[in-house]
């Protein structure tokens, strides 16, 4: 039995802190994942302690099928899509911050460097903003959080093939996002 059937196990039998274990275990990975599909910190704080609530909740149903955090990531991903359905458009100081470029940076580099890697950073966050859920959240899991096709799969609850399709898409759209950025940037010097 692995640590986080235990943990499940133990959560079961009525001892929550055991579920703390798991949260602690996951948090920080979640919503690294998360706050790229969220949009800004806010939003994925929020996801991530209402996926956790959801688990704690519905961990009776939880088959073992596949592992804990695969279907944990599901339910964050099945939480910030209802949120993203019923949200009104605001615009939260993290969000204006994460779109101005005000990003912690390596000291070693100079100035000129690091205006040039917050740009950078703002340019590739804005492009990713422009993707379409599906693309957004195939790419987020894939080339930042680093999961294999299988678990992209499981978590998003489609086939293996559809994650290669929109990963395939998702990453042409952002190629062309971000040439169009740098065209536009070139244009405006």
């Amino acid at each position: 039995m692995n640590d986080d059937t235990q943990l499940i196990t133990e959560t079961l039998a009525g001892h929550s802190a055991a579920f703390g274990r798991l949260v602690q275990k996951y948090q920080d990975r979640l919503y690294n994942t998360v706050v790229h599909v969220a949009g800004n910190a806010e939003d994925a704080r929020d996801v991530v302690q209402d996926a956790f609530v959801q688990a704690f909740l519905k961990l009776d149903t939880f088959k073992g099928s596949s592992a804990f955090y695969t279907w944990l990531y599901r339910i964050a991903f099945n939480v910030a899509a209802s949120r993203h359905r019923r949200r009104r458009p605001t615009v939260s100081i993290d969000r204006v911050r994460e779109v101005s470029g005000v990003e912690p940076v390596d000291h070693a580099d100079g100035p000129e460097e690091r205006l040039e890697q917050k740009e950078r950073c703002r340019q590739v966050r804005q492009a990713i903003d422009q993707l379409s859920e599906e693309h957004r959240a195939v790419l987020v899991l894939r080339e930042i959080d680093g999961c294999c096709y299988e678990t992209i799969a499981d978590v998003l609850d489609v086939p293996v093939g559809t994650v290669r399709s929109r990963l395939h898409r998702g990453r042409l759209q952002l190629r062309d996002q971000l040439e169009e950025m740098l065209a536009v940037d070139e244009n405006s010097e």
